[in-house]
């Protein structure tokens, strides 16, 4: 009995400890968001984590500090992916936390309060997403999906046909770049003939930064790399690695299934190349060339 009541006082201090970190983070989020109704919002959010931890407070008797590494981790994840990433995964740690403090509505009043509350902070955190990059994520998904299919493909077919990395890397870049110029002017023209609501240029701005990133990193193999089989490898590695980061990344901030649309993109990303590589070998038995 003296074992079950210490295990029930180290869980109170477990949550104690998630709810005033969970402050300190969203108080550093409010800090730096753009936007006064997105700012309220969290630091509405953050003063009712610092009652929860009160609550806890009065139960344990103990004061506690926050995860230090948990708050450097959203730092640094709001730095790379951007705030509305970060409140995502808060969320998702909102929403164990409610299944954790349903298991001690018998035997604590105030537990009933909290998982109230951290209901309305998931309403709240859909209704504050207002974050630029988002807005713009279809321009960002067409620079990485044609980049990906199309250069991977064409890098796919260029290893075999010319076999000489240094070659393959130069044509390779003339290619990828002249392609994301393009794909840059098309989306300018398309958003600017449709009523999206979105800036033309900040829509091609997107969309040719994401080819351009997609195309530095899928070249770079060639770079580093003597053997063109190791740097095909490796390119098609990096090429899924993208689609799986990026996927994640939107299944997070937007709410949608990650499987579906990751083996979707990998699946014509790798169908495509592996039609370029058919094509490449053809073309190098058929005309003869040799390199």
């Amino acid at each position: 009995m003296i074992e079950s009541a210490t295990d029930h006082t180290n869980q109170l201090v477990i949550f104690q400890r998630n709810e005033i970190t969970e402050y300190h983070v969203y108080m550093r989020l409010a800090r730096i968001v753009k936007g006064e109704e997105n700012r309220a919002i969290l630091e509405g959010i953050a003063r009712d984590e610092l009652r929860h931890y009160l609550m806890w407070k009065e139960h344990t008797g103990q004061d506690v500090k926050p995860k230090r590494f948990v708050l450097l981790k959203y730092a640094l994840i709001n730095h790379l992916f951007g705030f509305t990433f970060a409140i995502k995964l808060m969320e998702k740690v909102e929403e164990a936390a409610q299944a954790n403090y349903r298991h001690l509505l018998d035997d604590l009043q105030d537990a009933e309060a909290i998982a109230r509350d951290e209901n309305e902070h998931e309403l709240a955190l859909i209704r504050m997403l207002d974050e630029e990059r988002l807005r713009y994520t279809g321009s960002i998904v067409l620079g990485l999906n044609d980049a990906l299919v199309e250069l991977t493909a064409a890098l796919t077919g260029l290893t075999f046909a010319l076999q000489n990395t240094e070659l393959i890397a130069l044509t390779g870049s003339i290619t990828g770049l002249a392609a994301a110029l393009s794909m840059a002017v098309s989306e300018y023209l398309s958003t600017k003939s449709e009523d999206t609501g979105q800036n033309p240029v900040k829509a091609a701005i997107y969309t040719g930064s994401a080819y351009v990133f997609t195309v530095i990193l899928l070249i770079l193999p060639y770079l580093i790399f003597s053997s063109f089989q190791v740097c095909l490898l490796v390119t098609i590695a990096t090429a899924l690695l993208i689609i799986a980061l990026f996927n994640y990344y939107i299944s997070v901030a937007q709410e949608v299934p990650f499987r579906k649309r990751f083996l979707e993109m990998a699946g014509l990303s790798l169908a495509v190349s592996a039609i370029s590589f058919c094509i490449g070998v053809a073309l190098r038995h058929f005309t003869g060339i040799e390199l």
